[in-house]
């Protein structure tokens, strides 16, 4: 009977541990676009698409924190 509960649990873990390495990535290329920038000949374009693979990593953590939180119908 418990059965539901605990593959709920575990679909749970299994998100929260995507969950922690997506914004692990995401600090990664805070860290590299930081870096990009303060180099005098900062490529532009290695900035711009490190930035789009940090919203699309953002997107992806928001969609995983909303399924671990729970609906309240206020």
């Amino acid at each position: 009977m418990n059965a539901p509960t605990d593959l709920a649990m575990d679909t749970d873990e299994v998100l929260r541990t995507q969950l922690e390495a997506l914004r692990v990535q995401h600090r990664d290329l805070d860290d590299a676009i930081t870096a990009l920038n303060e180099r005098p000949t900062g490529d532009q374009l290695s900035i711009r698409r490190l930035k789009k693979q940090k919203l699309q990593l953002k997107d992806k953590i928001a969609l995983i924190e909303d399924r671990l939180t729970p609906d309240i119908i206020a």
